[in-house]
């Protein structure tokens, strides 16, 4: 086990010390580009782009070259902690914490929002009570791997989503804002992987005909707006993955089965013994 994890222990030393010599460089020489990319940032840059650049290359073609070249451009970014798309929008993670409010999960120059809705034959009670018990989201979010309760009162909840290129992030998570069969708002802890806060909405859909579901998510991924760009290449991209997400949850609260593959179903889930 731990001759297996050396490598990876050591990539991440190197990407560390390439850092520091960077950030020396800038501070000594003078009219050098000023470090405008967080730390965490930095480390998922440098890592995803290596792996995006070893990915483009394998694939022995122009597309491959284009994707390699965008990789080597997220390892600069890493090891130099300078982003130009930053720079002229006046974006700078570096100072992410200074004067930060903790109580703001998304700070609003940063955030890429997303918001999707569907209609469900299922009242607004039984959706609200089966959102409600975090644990069961997986059942019908794919990118989640689970969800666990770990507040007494049920507020809090611990987080681990699939990431692409195999990785997985996580965070802590707190309801903010509960009213029962109406609104579900949450937000992300401090020192998550990924800054996020959202909610779900239930309202009942004219002529009786269900419930209307709506998600709305506002998130600051690893690497920013090139971060989510590059996540759209492997299929991780969230807009895409909350419009699956809701119809599989159609799917699940209005036949009882839990979709798996495309095209094919489990079997009938107990939903009673989920709620």
């Amino acid at each position: 086990m731990a001759s297996s994890e050396a490598p990876l222990v050591n990539h991440n030393t190197q990407i560390r010390q390439l850092q520091r010599r960077s950030d020396t460089g800038a501070v000594r020489g003078q009219g050098q580009q000023s470090i405008n990319v967080g730390e965490t940032e930095r480390i998922a840059s440098a890592i995803g782009g290596g792996a995006l650049a070893l990915y483009g290359l394998t694939r022995g073609s122009i597309g491959g070259i284009v994707l390699a070249l965008v990789g080597g451009a997220f390892v600069y970014r890493g090891t130099t902690g300078h982003c130009n798309v930053y720079e002229a929008a006046g974006v700078n993670t570096a100072d992410k914490l200074s004067g930060r409010n903790p109580a703001v999960s998304v700070p609003g120059n940063r955030g890429i929002k997303v918001e999707k809705s569907v209609t469900i034959n299922k009242s607004p009670a039984e959706l609200y009570t089966y959102w409600r018990n975090f644990e069961n989201l997986p059942r019908f979010m794919d990118h989640l791997e689970s969800v666990k309760s770990t507040g007494a009162d049920g507020k809090r909840s611990h987080w681990v989503a699939k990431a692409p290129a195999g990785t997985t992030v996580e965070w802590d998570a707190e309801v903010i804002n509960d009213k029962p069969n109406e609104l579900i708002a949450w937000r992300s802890l401090e020192n998550a992987d990924v800054d996020n806060a959202g909610s779900v909405r239930f309202k009942e859909a004219a002529a009786g005909r269900g419930t209307e579901v709506k998600v709305s998510l506002e998130y600051d991924p690893p690497g920013g707006v090139l971060g989510a760009a590059i996540a759209k290449l492997f299929g991780e991209e969230p807009s895409q993955q909350i419009e699956e997400d809701l119809r599989r949850l159609k799917r699940v609260m209005e036949t009882g089965e839990i979709p798996t593959t495309e095209g094919q179903s489990s079997a009938r889930s107990n939903a009673a013994s989920a709620k």
